[in-house]
Order: C-alpha cells, then structure tokens, then sequence
C-alpha cells in the first residue's frame, strides 16, 4: 500500500491511497467484518514512523447516528 498527502493554499488536504491486488481483498474483508459486527475498527498504519512527517495512522469505524456526515464516496 502507498499513500501521499496533498496539502492544498485553503489549508485543506488530499489523502491519496493506492492498494495492491491483495490488500483490495484484505479491504474487502475488513469492510465485511466491521458491517456484521465482528470487528468495531480497524486500521491503515504506516510501516515507516522515520523520516518525514506522512500518514501515521488511518481509522475505519462505523459512523454513529448521531455523527454528521462530512465525506462522500465518489
């Protein structure tokens, strides 16, 4: 898995992720355990803490009913 950041002049930024064959499959299981309940998270870790700053960490959960929504799927 490799992923960027892209850090817009708003202040805002860009996250981009590209998976390999195998880790669609893998993402494709975990999407199925955290909707039946199996799981309540799971994570996008970086395998490289040195050097510059990057993505550390990347929580997938189930939104609450009460959470706002304030992404989209495109």
């Amino acid at each position: 898995m490799w992923s960027q950041i892209e850090r817009f002049d708003s202040g805002w930024v860009g996250i981009t992720i590209c998976l390999g064959p195998k880790e669609i499959d893998k993402l494709i299981d975990a999407l199925k355990a955290l909707k039946c309940g199996k799981i309540g998270h799971f994570h996008f870790r970086s395998n490289e803490l040195g050097g510059e700053a990057g993505i550390a960490d990347i929580e997938i959960s189930l939104k609450g009913p009460r959470q706002p929504d304030n992404l989209t799927i495109e």
